[in-house]
């Protein structure tokens, strides 16, 4: 039987001469099976090298790699993810109109699902309203769970529950609902925000919320609302985006028809916070928090910039992070497991813009 000449792409003369003379693989992408031929093991003894905490000798450890690397073999994820029936990709749903908390958020996650050798895949939406289109390609992606910050409806819940897909809602809460989930409370940030305001004396508030279709904005506005309701002060309610700009706008609408004047300003997010804090003083040269007290809600960074020195309610991103992660991890090797609901209380961070009694 004839010799068969090998030649493995990518390899030096050392690599080529220690290995064994009875395969060829120019030209094509390595297998695990090319790599236990080369390394004189079993395909499966291959496998368990590249799988964290499997049981494997030094020895095979050390011959498996040798090969690996002289043929420039690279486990294959999806091809891993059909034997054991799952993608080890978890899906995450986020909006467009989102605050400046979320970049760090998403840190938190990737690093909590990376040292579960999980990997993010990541879809924003226009608004909460946009979730049918964002999950019809979720669905595409075989995900094993899904994080999603954003609001779903009843029927969306139940097609995740159709499909086995574990669904963790971040900071949305569904008491009516068996369905798990992390959340701030926002309710009762918002409203001892606003008792501290009442109790240093303000009586004329404006409270600005966000987006209609924003369940967290609709808690934070309701906690405000609910802790003025019935007292002997003036409320104006408008209704914001969460940007900036908006706030600037709403801001200048009412400085410039409102009779008497706002002596407090309740936003529920810091972005809108900044922008009427930033209207306030240069357009209309507002002592703050003299004449006019200004608080928000989420506690970005530049919420403690010195030029801010927000007034606001923090959350707790790690907290919350590493328990969404703990419950969808949990219920990916258990879906068998009831849904779980755990609130975290937020903490008044005390700035310049407001004093709080």
């Amino acid at each position: 039987m004839p010799t068969e000449v090998i030649y493995l792409k990518g390899m030096n003369k050392k690599a080529r001469d220690n290995t064994p003379q009875n395969i060829t693989f120019e030209g094509k992408r390595s297998t695990s099976y090319d790599v236990a031929r080369v390394a004189g093991v079993s395909q499966s003894a291959v496998s368990r090298c590249f799988k964290p905490g499997a049981s494997v000798s030094a020895k095979t450890r050390a011959k498996v790699e040798s090969a690996a690397k002289a043929l420039g073999y690279q486990p294959n994820a999806i091809a891993r993810g059909l034997i054991s029936g799952r993608s080890n990709i978890v899906g995450v749903l986020i909006t467009e109109l989102t605050n400046l908390n979320y970049p760090q958020i998403l840190a938190e996650l990737n690093r909590k699902f990376d040292e579960k050798n999980i990997h993010i895949l990541l879809f924003t939406l226009d608004s909460e309203s946009d979730v049918d289109k964002v999950l019809e390609k979720v669905w595409q992606y075989q995900v094993d769970g899904i994080i999603a910050a954003a609001q779903f409806t009843d029927t969306q819940i139940s097609a995740c529950q159709d499909r086995n897909i574990p669904l963790v809602f971040y900071n949305r809460l569904y008491p009516q609902n068996t369905v798990s989930s992390v959340c701030c409370d926002h309710y009762e940030g918002e409203r001892s925000l606003v008792e501290g305001l009442l109790n240093n004396g303000r009586k004329s508030f404006v409270v600005m919320s966000g987006p209609i279709d924003s369940s967290v904005s609709t808690a934070r506005t309701k906690g405000a609302v609910a802790q003025l309701k019935g007292l002997p002060v003036d409320m104006v309610e408008l209704e914001g985006d969460y940007s900036y700009e908006r706030a600037c706008s709403l801001t200048r609408d009412v400085m410039g028809s409102a009779n008497p004047k706002p002596d407090a300003f309740v936003c529920t997010n810091d972005i809108m916070a900044l922008g009427c804090l930033d209207t306030l003083r240069i357009e209309y040269r507002a002592k703050v928090p003299k004449d006019i007290s200004v608080v928000g809600f989420d506690g970005v960074d530049a919420a403690a910039w010195l030029n801010y020195d927000l007034t606001t309610v923090i959350q707790p991103l790690e907290r919350m992070v590493e328990a969404a992660v703990d419950m969808l991890l949990e219920r990916i090797e258990n879906p068998e497991l009831p849904s779980e609901k755990r609130l975290f209380a937020g903490s008044i961070r005390h700035g310049s813009t407001a004093q709080l009694d």
